[in-house]
């Protein structure tokens, strides 16, 4: 599955040469549309972003090189798994699982969507008693193997959590933990004047010390994870990941339409063309009108993007790589 991962991105450099309809053009969403595609397309950015910028909404690397992780394999004895499930309801006492992140004019997926699956793993492995979340920034500044702000991989972060600890801290301009997310929320569309308009910004140094105004301590405050691990290439498997010990990160290939997405379960036209590798928190799994199985996730371009931030893309053939790289690990 990586060596297909690989591909993936591959065949996403070389399909980005061929010039088609801009992905964010009235004429493509309406071509999508009249497609008889298991979901609805819609206006979620400007139609002049350039895609540089949508490029930079990515970030995720797939490495050509196994990590260290193992990989996870759950014993299945055959039962019946649940229909739908829906970690947002299974552990409704975890906060953090319906968080809906903005990333910003950052390529920081990796670290937005590692960040948040080890927030929701401590409070679930804690009984649903623990709020405390853990810092995409801390990630995103401080580990060495990332690229900050151009980009870094999943399978690292998880590491970095196993090894070095990650410090607590939530989105912007939040309160209580070391390091909240440094980089504002943004609006990626002119008629959405609720929040300010988008920017690329630089790497941030890391900077071992909280925020200003935090009484905690940079190196007292690192939360060590247990384990971590690759879930095994295959839709049960990964299921029985998912309700066992909660949300995980997938890394997948992007295509032009995604952009557009508005509901339904999202499947690739056979005419978008790739754009980069996405890494999201994936949160469950259901089954739309009796015949499209889905994956639940929660992409990290606010709410005002797809279905309320959260999105749904078909299970169990390995979607745009989507099954192809699943990390997780333990508090």
């Amino acid at each position: 599955m990586r060596i297909a991962l690989l591909a993936l991105a591959a065949v996403i450099s070389t399909s980005l040469a061929k010039p088609e309809m801009h992905p964010l053009s009235d004429e493509y969403i309406e071509h999508l549309n009249n497609k008889n595609l298991p979901w609805k397309a819609g206006r979620n950015f400007d139609r002049d972003i350039p895609l540089s910028y949508l490029k930079r909404l990515l970030g995720a690397k797939t490495m050509k090189v196994r990590s260290g992780l193992k990989t996870i394999h759950h014993e299945d004895n055959g039962e019946d798994l649940p229909k739908e499930f829906d970690a947002r309801k299974h552990w409704s006492n975890c906060k953090s699982i319906g968080v809906i992140p903005d990333q910003s004019g950052c390529s920081s997926c990796w670290a937005v969507s590692a960040a948040g699956v080890m927030s929701d793993r401590v409070c679930i492995h804690s009984n649903q008693t623990s709020q405390l979340r853990l810092s995409a920034e801390d990630l995103v500044e401080c580990m060495v193997e990332g690229y900050g702000c151009s980009g870094g991989f999943v399978e690292q972060a998880f590491d970095f959590w196993t090894d070095h600890g990650v410090v607590s801290g939530g989105e912007y301009n939040t309160t209580g933990g070391c390091k909240a997310y440094s980089m504002p929320g943004c609006s990626h569309a002119h008629y959405d004047t609720s929040l300010p308009k988008c920017k690329d910004y630089p790497s941030p140094k890391c900077n071992k010390h909280c925020d200003k105004g935090s009484k905690l301590k940079y190196n007292e405050d690192k939360h060590m994870g247990n384990s971590s691990y690759i879930v095994e290439h295959n839709e049960r498997q990964i299921q029985l990941e998912i309700i066992k010990n909660g949300p995980v990160v997938a890394v997948f290939g992007v295509f032009s339409d995604f952009f557009n997405y508005k509901s339904g379960v999202y499947t690739r036209d056979e005419t978008a063309k790739g754009i980069g590798l996405h890494a999201v928190r994936v949160i469950g799994y259901g089954v739309e009108d009796d015949k499209y199985p889905y994956w639940l996730a929660v992409n990290s371009w606010n709410d005002h993007w797809g279905d309320k931030g959260v999105f749904k893309i078909m299970r169990g053939n390995n979607e745009c790589g989507f099954e192809g790289e699943i990390v997780g690990g333990l508090p």
